[in-house]
């Protein structure tokens, strides 16, 4: 992640658009898939993708090759080629699975050289996006013994398809589309090296609905038709995402889509930011509004960094509230936030507050889901006081209750910890108890970056309160 100094100067680039214009377009009674696609490309290419004539996989491998070796500013023998490719890349029996492992959590790999030396080799650049270089191809065509198949458009990074859309004409329903998706995957993907096999998003539309879901979800469907007993999970059709703008605005055409999207920094910052491939090894893509989140606190971070907004707690200038309703992937949001934010060199820890213990509990037990040991609890005042005066890296992220955390300032006098930079996240803020207590954490911690969630209902009187004592103790809705 970058530094405070780099988040404020890159706030222009927020991933989500906080309101969409969209394009004043005659929608026509009827328009081909092949001038859809042509249409669609031609928008890319406008974008800054480079279009590639690719359309079978002795192309795709070489142009592969060529890319990986410009990301990584060498040249590869034959041979050095040959052993990376066939053991990283191809390497027979791989997974879907352990292909997204490769992308979103191995991205940088060992590649032995001729002359026995290794070096780092990145199959793609998660700490500078733009470096990462964006391909469209269409029409490519794989082939196996019984099949052959053309697919519609693809988008490749550094050479490896990540996302690949499917289109329909005008009046199609989007589940031809997410079902010829699944054909591919059960007769297709796997062709030649199975480097479609790497594809992380799918993208569906007929031109005017679109739509994008992970590759579990179809990796999902495909078990399922074929009879192999799998758990209940949201991947299906239904779970697949609308794209919108900061105020929800649904952006259904495709070229609007193709405008906002596939926007090459909301593309890359998606693929490199804003997946979380969870310990059952489900890729999960987060929705439009769950990003608009975790950037808006990111942004109002470095903002207030910048400015010492911290020096003035009384004004509730250094934080904010996200309305989150329940239900909505609120957990995820704040694991996802709470990732980004821990990785800010600046911010010394990051504590995700809740007002029980159970759901201390709970809350651990999700984010564990997300990432196996990414946060730590503690059982007791002392414990927590040890993992806030904790050096090491895996205690960076602590989940508490506001109870143990009152009672740690209430004991501890003159602490380092009070003078470092802390950002703190309370679950289901609205609570009166958390505005009872928030001055005396205001006044111990001296740079606090104070931030909360609240999924309260805003039509009774009632609720009405609880978002006045929100406003008060975390200022102003992001």
């Amino acid at each position: 992640m970058k530094s405070l100094k780099l988040l404020l100067e890159h706030n222009t680039s927020s991933t989500i658009a906080v309101e969409f214009t969209p394009s004043k377009r005659i929608d026509s009674s009827y328009q081909s898939e092949a001038a859809l696609e042509k249409e669609f490309v031609k928008t890319l290419q406008a974008q800054g993708y480079e279009y590639a004539q690719i359309t079978d996989e002795k192309a795709l491998e070489s142009n592969l090759r060529t890319k990986l070796e410009e990301l990584n500013s060498t040249t590869l023998s034959d041979t050095e080629w040959q052993r990376f490719f066939k053991q990283v890349l191809a390497r027979a029996n791989a997974s879907i699975v352990e292909k997204s492992q490769l992308i979103q959590e191995d991205y940088i790999q060992p590649l032995e050289r001729d002359n026995g030396s290794t070096i780092n080799f990145k199959l793609i650049d998660k700490a500078d996006i733009h470096k990462n270089s964006l391909q469209v191809i269409n029409q490519f065509q794989a082939t196996t013994e019984t099949r052959s198949h053309r697919y519609d458009v693809t988008i490749l990074v550094n050479g490896l398809p990540l996302v690949h859309i499917e289109l329909k004409r005008r009046g199609v329903s989007l589940k031809e589309a997410f079902r010829q998706i699944n054909r591919y995957g059960r007769e297709s993907f796997f062709s030649g090296s199975g480097l479609f096999e790497f594809v992380q998003i799918f993208v569906i539309s007929n031109g005017t609905q679109s739509k994008y879901y992970s590759n579990t979800t179809r990796d999902f469907h495909i078990k399922t038709q074929n009879g192999i007993k799998t758990s209940k999970t949201s991947n299906s059709f239904e779970f697949t995402s609308h794209f919108s703008d900061e105020k929800n605005t649904i952006i259904n055409d495709l070229i609007d889509f193709a405008k906002s999207f596939f926007a090459r920094h909301t593309l890359l910052n998606i693929l490199c930011h804003y997946c979380v491939l969870d310990v059952d090894k489900k890729l999960l893509v987060l929705r439009p509004y769950q990003i608009a989140a975790c950037e808006k606190i990111l942004q109002k971070i470095a903002a207030s960094y910048h400015n010492k907004f911290y020096e003035k707690a009384n004004e509730q200038k250094s934080g904010g509230y996200i309305w989150h309703t329940t239900g909505s992937g609120k957990t995820l949001t704040s694991f996802k936030t709470a990732q980004l934010v821990s990785k800010i060199p600046e911010i010394t820890k990051v504590l995700f507050v809740v007002d029980r213990k159970d759901l201390d509990y709970q809350t651990m037990r999700e984010y564990d889901r997300f990432q196996k040991g990414a946060a730590t609890g503690s059982k007791n005042t002392k414990e927590l006081q040890a993992r806030l005066h904790s050096k090491d890296k895996e205690h960076k992220i602590i989940i508490t209750t506001i109870q143990k955390l009152s009672r740690f300032i209430t004991q501890t006098k003159n602490s380092e910890i009070f003078d470092e930079h802390i950002v703190m996240i309370f679950d289901e803020c609205h609570r009166s108890q958390f505005g009872q207590m928030q001055k005396d954490i205001s006044k111990a911690f001296k740079k606090l970056y104070l931030f909360g969630f609240t999924g309260t209902p805003i039509f009774t009187q009632n609720a009405q309160d609880e978002i006045q004592t929100t406003q008060r103790v975390f200022g102003e809705c992001l």
